[in-house]
């Protein structure tokens, strides 16, 4: 795709990859059909995010970074959002979800993927 905009805009192809790994909306890997993004704050650290991390790691089989098999789900951790009060913070796609705990990720997956692809 990126030798493809290259040539269409005439700007070389290592101007077009600056611009596309500079850029976090950007990625140069296929991402799932959602993206569930949890704040790596520092509210939402203190607040234990890690065992959310852990949670929808092992809910979804992947690590962050990852998508599952069915490229229906994207990992990633994020930094702050700024939904401070609402620590920890767990986004998919639009949604945002405040004072998440580890025993609500199910029900969160639930809205977005099959129910038995979810731990």
């Amino acid at each position: 795709m990126q030798e493809l905009i290259a040539r269409q805009t005439g700007i070389s192809l290592s101007e077009i990859y600056g611009v596309a790994t500079f850029y976090s909306k950007f990625s140069l890997t296929p991402t799932g059909k959602h993206k569930v993004s949890v704040c790596m704050g520092t509210a939402c650290y203190v607040k234990g995010v890690q065992s959310l991390v852990d949670g929808f790691e092992r809910a979804l089989d992947i690590k962050v970074g990852e998508t599952t098999e069915d490229n229906e789900v994207t990992l990633e951790s994020t930094r702050c959002i700024g939904a401070c009060g609402l620590a920890p913070v767990v986004t998919v796609d639009v949604d945002v979800y405040g004072s998440v705990k580890p025993e609500n990720i199910a029900n969160i997956l639930s809205h977005y993927v099959d129910k038995d692809g979810v731990e």
